[in-house]
């Protein structure tokens, strides 16, 4: 058995052997051989006491800016949780004055006799509540409440939306539309200017939702709204505005791409926010071919891989072949469990409606989208999207007979 000095010893030589810095560093090691270096036997040098102290020190700081991150974590939570609660009240609140005024003071009056009695008790609010209750506030919630009349719908939206948004919401007469724009707020979190964006861009018209028959609109909007269920309808968007890309009047497909990548969020937001970026020019090989996708996304709220094919000029039926090979590729090796099938965007300069007609692509995994890198006068994008809306419709008639 090895007695306390060839021990010592035994320590010594080590230290000898792996130098003075190891002496200095391994403090675990001379303590553990009860080595004085620099200070009494056993005890740890002042150099390492030092150097100890300041280890302690670093491992306070951090515990610090760890219960710190935690508390303020904490405190976030708790804020976001009243700010709620307060936006949600608000706008019960709201609902509620506008359903008694409608109920009880305009069932049935004259509209004059209406707006003198609003009149009269925005006056008398404002003074004993202050802001908030001006005239043309109390007219707003008259209407909140007789556009939005399910107090259910209501209580599901305020969840995410504010008064604001609600405000923005209210001139829309159609009440499809109105409710798609609700919804879609909802999902996608959207804010009062990017609402205000999405309607002037003319979102709802251009979304393939809007082209099917209005009980289907209907179910489709209660199902983003209350379930968070998006379809592909819901999804697929005809024309798509790429102006923000600024290209020049002439542009390669490689322009295109890269544009795209570059202000990727300003396109994932014409797209939708569900949206995450998974590859550029993905490349696979079949029977010693090479092949390169353009891009490849994954959609959260439709659960599957969504591909993106840019086509410079107008849509060639040749076109749909090679995309239908690229989503089988994808079903059988990209696809996860638990995930739905891919599908496929053809983003293109120019299409012919007839041969999408023709080639049933105006349903099912493969959408053709026209993109547009200049914004139309609103006047003729209005004519243009109602025409291809009556058109639509027209053509699901037909399909019935």
């Amino acid at each position: 058995m090895v007695d306390e000095s060839n021990e010592q010893l035994l320590c010594w030589c080590k230290l000898c052997f792996f130098g003075w810095k190891t002496l200095l560093y391994s403090s675990s090691r001379i303590k553990c051989f009860g080595i004085d270096a620099g200070g009494k036997n056993g005890d740890v040098s002042p150099f390492l006491r030092k150097e100890n102290e300041m280890s302690e020190k670093l491992m306070n700081v951090a515990d610090v800016e760890s219960v710190f991150s935690d508390i303020s974590t904490m405190i976030y939570t708790a804020k976001n949780e009243v700010m709620m609660r307060v936006n949600t009240s608000v706008i019960s609140l709201y609902w509620n004055i506008g359903k008694k005024l409608s109920d009880e003071v305009l069932q049935g009056k004259k509209a004059e006799y209406g707006k003198n009695i609003i009149g009269d008790l925005s006056e008398r609010l404002t003074a004993e509540y202050g802001k908030g209750f001006e005239k043309s506030s109390v007219f707003k919630m008259v209407k909140f409440y007789q556009e939005f009349p399910e107090y259910e719908k209501v209580a599901t939206l305020s969840q995410q939306l504010t008064w604001s948004h609600f405000v923005e919401l209210l001139p829309i007469e159609d009440e499809l539309k109105r409710d798609f724009y609700a919804a879609m707020c909802k999902n996608e979190n959207w804010s009062v200017r990017t609402l205000r964006e999405r309607k002037k861009s003319m979102l709802y018209e251009r979304t393939a939702v809007s082209k099917l028959p209005e009980e289907t609109i209907a179910n489709e909007i209660a199902e983003l709204r209350d379930d968070k269920k998006m379809s592909l309808d819901m999804f697929y968007r005809d024309p798509y505005m790429l102006d923000f890309l600024g290209l020049k009047d002439t542009y390669s497909e490689k322009d295109l791409e890269n544009a795209i990548l570059s202000e990727l969020e300003k396109f994932i937001l014409e797209m939708g926010l569900d949206f995450a970026f998974l590859a550029r020019q993905k490349h696979i090989v079949l029977d010693g071919k090479d092949y390169y996708m353009d891009l490849l996304f994954y959609h959260r709220t439709l659960r599957r891989l969504v591909l993106i094919e840019l086509k410079l000029g107008e849509f060639e039926p040749q076109d749909k072949g090679q995309t239908e090979l690229y989503l089988r590729w994808l079903e059988k090796y990209e696809k996860a469990e638990g995930e739905e099938s891919p599908v496929a965007l053809i983003l293109c300069a120019e299409k012919s409606q007839e041969t999408i007609e023709l080639m049933e692509l105006d349903h099912g995994s493969i959408h053709v989208g026209q993109y547009l890198t200049k914004m139309p006068p609103k006047e003729l994008l209005e004519k243009k999207l109602s025409l291809a809306i009556a058109n639509a419709k027209e053509q699901l008639e037909q399909r019935k007979e």
